[in-house]
């Protein structure tokens, strides 16, 4: 009997040898949460003048005094600095984020003063000489470095490189996924069904996790048990550019099941195929020049489960970052039986108390046929190969999925 290979030996040789793809340069809003690519610098200072912190008025630090009369000679508001410099006795209308005329050091708000009457105000608390001013380069100076090759780039990442004076980042390419559905069983959502027909579902579930980790999809629909038809499109899926090749269905021995013959006719090895999951054991990986193929199974959580342990990591490899899965421990709420050499992924809910501590209920009922569990569940029990049973209260390995 064949030795099936383990989830931990499957997931190293999936990674093996898989590095970052090219870098490409992309606008702010192409950017987010993409990594960066190279170190990036401020190419302006920020702020580039003296500005106001707050709304109020502008004053020499000599004139800073409770009690002060000073008359107001002008204004300066954010984008419509005043131009004019002030002198002892003098202050100046001044907006949150407008340049601080010469001569003026510290900002008092409006709150603090009196308007004695039209120009002229009366300084009312005692101020804090200098006070909300904001110094030039306060946050940053031209030419500092602002984020690290290797950021993931967040809303604030992205907001400070705009500040910086760059529109277009240097960031790691997206990978491009390809995904082909197999089987004369399948019809899309919406078609009208035979009576021995099925409705495809597996493609939408793994395009939505593979774009949310980043990748670009390529959706080449639905292919019948033909290894011409198959042939076809997992070559249109190379000639597209794809980066990761996923098959869903034909995985596993059956005559129908067509995907490891044709990998084959393209001179594809499988670095494996068959491993010590539940669900999911017909799993194969395999390389084409630079690309990865991924035969998934056809059953649909299996698919999904496959996804979350094999294709999310390889994307965030290929997207210059890391996959790190979600584990936690959990107290288990319903006993479980003993397992056998299969690694299980069962599919549970997972609660938390008030004090943070997790519990675990995995589904009576685990067919791989099962969306409505998946779609149910926001955790896997990993149970290990030839673990014992399992009773309430026992702690469990959980890897969250949502």
């Amino acid at each position: 009997m064949k030795q099936l290979i383990s989830v931990s030996d499957a997931a190293e040789m999936v990674l093996a040898d898989t590095f970052a793809l090219p870098a490409e340069l992309a606008t702010l809003h192409e950017a987010e949460y993409r990594i960066l690519a190279q170190d990036l610098f401020a190419k302006r200072t920020q702020p580039p003048f003296p500005a106001a912190a707050m709304d109020g008025y502008a004053v020499m630090d000599a004139d800073a005094r409770q009690g002060l009369v000073l008359k107001q000679i002008g204004e300066s508001a954010a984008g419509r600095g005043c131009g004019s410099a002030i002198n002892q006795g003098e202050c100046i209308r001044i907006f949150t984020g407008a340049p601080v005329p010469a001569g003026a050091g510290t900002v008092i708000m409006q709150e603090d003063v009196s308007v004695i009457e039209p120009g002229v105000i009366r300084i009312d608390q005692q101020i804090e000489v200098g006070r909300h001013v904001r110094a030039i380069g306060l946050d940053f100076a031209e030419g500092r470095l602002l984020l690290t090759k290797g950021t993931a780039l967040d809303a604030a990442s992205l907001s400070l490189v705009a500040a910086g004076g760059h529109n277009l980042i240097p960031v790691i390419k997206r990978p491009k996924v390809a995904i082909i559905a197999t089987g004369d069983e399948l019809v899309l959502p919406g078609h009208a069904i035979g009576p021995d027909q099925i409705v495809a579902s597996n493609s939408f579930g793994i395009a939505a996790l593979a774009r949310r980790a980043g990748a670009d999809i390529v959706d080449l629909g639905i292919v019948h048990d033909d290894k011409a038809l198959i042939n076809a499109a997992i070559k249109q899926a190379f000639d597209s550019g794809a980066d990761i090749l996923v098959t869903l269905g034909g995985a596993s021995v059956g005559d129908h099941d067509l995907i490891k013959p044709v990998l084959s006719d393209f001179g594809i090895g499988l670095g494996f195929w068959q491993i010590a999951m539940r669900p999911g054991k017909p799993l194969m990986h395999g390389r084409y020049g630079n690309a990865h193929v991924l035969g998934f199974p056809g059953n649909p959580v299996s698919s999904m489960v496959c996804a979350h342990l094999f294709l999310l990591p390889l994307i965030a490899r290929l997207s210059g970052g890391a996959h790190k899965h979600h584990f936690l421990q959990a107290r288990l709420e319903t006993a479980m039986r003993a397992n056998d050499k299969r690694q299980d992924y069962v599919r549970a809910l997972i609660r938390f108390d008030q004090g943070e501590n997790a519990f675990a209920a995995p589904f009576a009922v685990q067919d791989s046929s099962m969306l409505s569990t998946l779609a149910a569940a926001n955790g896997l029990i990993v149970r290990e190969p030839r673990a014992k049973e399992a009773n309430i209260g026992d702690n469990v390995t959980v890897l969250m999925i949502r």
